[in-house]
């Protein structure tokens, strides 16, 4: 097939282009950066320079490289080091989840393209409820006030591709770990920056950006229109992960801090997730997408990403 690709070179992005390749597709492979295009000639795709709020640019790429899919994943994460302030650090991401996502639905329009892939997150649920979530499970609709544009950018880009794509698919990946996904997070637990926050209750889902992009070459070639879970086999509360995390990247055991100190700390957004997260079930993607993460779990993919 031909696949046209945004946010090529992102963390998932730098897989999946490469597994497009070798499957035999024929990929465009949409980046920000010119410096760039030049890697994602070498991986035999074609390079195409884009702004994914530039709606006339949009179009025009798509049309010229007439494809049979479309792979939104445009991001633009800056130091995420810091998430008292969350709807400012994503600021511009929510801005590719809303005006882009409709930028790209105009030209899957125009091109007559019935498939979209976009890229979604588990953030989008709940935190009541069992601990651990399937697509069937309702979103959040009160999330913590610093954190309300950017859950609102993820609910746009999960409802409006799966409305308006004949073949709307949303990949609600857990929290990607690896090169260039979770070096941040790993700076933080070396420098004992990430306590575990008011017992750790919060159950995060976690998935390898190699198995991400596998999932979502999977959702490429087959599967029915929806959302789909895309996470390990192995949730797990943050008083479980997180020292595990610690001990592989070599650093000492985490600190514990009460819920109220936490939100002086690091403020409501992160104690949330520390506290009341849920995670999810992967069931359905491995049984109608046909997917197997390779890193069944968190437990063996920390070791081989960070303790290597």
């Amino acid at each position: 097939m031909r696949v046209f690709v945004t946010g090529a070179t992102g963390a998932l992005g730098r897989h999946l282009v490469p597994g497009l390749i070798a499957a035999g597709h024929q990929v465009t492979a949409a980046t920000r950066s010119p410096a760039r295009a030049a890697v994602l000639r070498g991986t035999g795709a074609e390079p195409v320079v884009l702004d994914g709020l530039d709606r006339d640019a949009v179009v025009a790429a798509v049309r010229a490289a007439a494809p049979d899919v479309i792979v939104h994943q445009m991001t633009a994460l800056a130091d995420m080091r810091s998430l008292r302030r969350v709807d400012r650090v994503f600021a511009a991401t929510n801005e590719l989840r809303t005006r882009g996502t409709d930028n790209l639905l105009e030209a899957a329009d125009a091109a007559g393209v019935r498939r979209v892939v976009a890229q979604g997150h588990n953030f989008l649920y709940g935190h009541s409820g069992g601990p651990v979530k399937t697509e069937d499970d309702p979103v959040e609709t009160r999330p913590v006030p610093s954190a309300e544009r950017t859950v609102a950018a993820i609910r746009y880009v999960d409802e409006t591709v799966r409305l308006k794509a004949p073949e709307g698919i949303v990949l609600r990946y857990g929290t990607f770990y690896g090169p260039g996904a979770s070096d941040s997070m790993v700076e933080l637990v070396r420098k004992r920056q990430m306590p575990v926050v008011g017992g750790g209750a919060g159950v995060w889902s976690f998935i390898d950006c190699a198995d991400a992009a596998s999932a979502t070459l999977a959702a490429i070639e087959r599967g029915e229109p929806g959302a789909y879970n895309v996470a390990d086999d192995d949730p797990a509360p943050v008083a479980e992960w997180l020292p595990r995390l610690a001990e592989v990247a070599g650093a000492k055991p985490p600190l514990r801090v009460p819920a109220w100190l936490g939100r002086l700390l690091a403020g409501e957004f992160v104690v949330a997730q520390m506290t009341s997260a849920r995670g999810v079930s992967n069931e359905k993607a491995k049984k109608e997408l046909g997917w197997e993460p390779r890193y069944a779990s968190w437990r063996e993919g920390f070791r081989a990403a960070v303790g290597a």
